[in-house]
């Protein structure tokens, strides 16, 4: 019996702090040398809103500037992300390869589905050579209305998906699963807000845990 898994990226699969903060300086650096910003990079306001989309990014980050500068410094953050990603600066979560690696031997069919984009979560994947595992890897700015709800359906779709599970961190996650009659699984990680993990199916601590929600599910159905 095949299943299908759906994984968000940042703060579930990747541990997205472990180049933010240096690519988040560098970037509000570049705008105090050309932008007039003043003061340090916003890291913990960043954090209250991890897992949005880069635009909704800006419009919280950078309310008074324009749209022409907030799309210079999405480039010039998404450049940072990439290079320190490159330079080895990022970390996985411990345990992502023996868990990918554990639900392949259980037949298992896994894909990536997140709010960053493209570049990022190719360098994220190039680098990690997650490509062994996983299928296909989307991005938010493939769907118009960067929702993540549609964005899932339109992996079910392509794939011809009818039942399986969605994992992440954020209630955006959980409510993919739920919006496409998928099982939500909620992980208790960093940047996770637990009113929101309330609200999935099975909640986790590590990572290890999945493959026995994942067995146990089968057997219910």
């Amino acid at each position: 019996m095949n299943t299908s898994i759906i994984f968000d990226m940042d703060g579930t699969l990747f541990r997205t702090e472990t180049v933010l903060e240096k690519a988040l300086d560098e970037t509000f650096h570049f705008l105090c040398k050309n932008e007039g910003w003043e003061g340090d990079a916003p890291i913990e306001q960043y954090r209250e809103i991890m897992g949005v989309p880069l635009p909704v990014v800006w419009e919280t980050l950078l309310p008074n500037y324009s749209m022409s500068v907030r799309a210079i410094t999405d480039d010039y953050f998404l450049n940072r992300l990439i290079e320190n990603i490159r330079s080895g600066n990022g970390e996985l979560y411990p345990g992502v390869v023996a868990l990918f690696e554990k639900l392949i031997s259980m037949n298992c069919t896994l894909y990536i589905a997140s709010n960053g984009l493209i570049p990022y979560l190719e360098a994220i994947v190039s680098h990690y050579g997650l490509h062994h595992w996983i299928t296909a890897t989307y991005s938010i700015e493939q769907i118009e209305t960067l929702n993540k709800s549609d964005l899932v359906a339109h992996i079910l779709t392509t794939h011809n998906i009818q039942d399986g599970f969605v994992v992440g961190d954020r209630l955006s996650d959980i409510a993919a699963a739920k919006a496409n009659g998928l099982v939500s699984i909620g992980c208790r990680l960093d940047f996770s807000q637990e009113e929101e993990l309330q609200q999935a199916d099975y909640v986790v601590n590590q990572l290890v845990d999945i493959p026995e929600i994942v067995a146990t599910r089968r057997v219910l159905l």
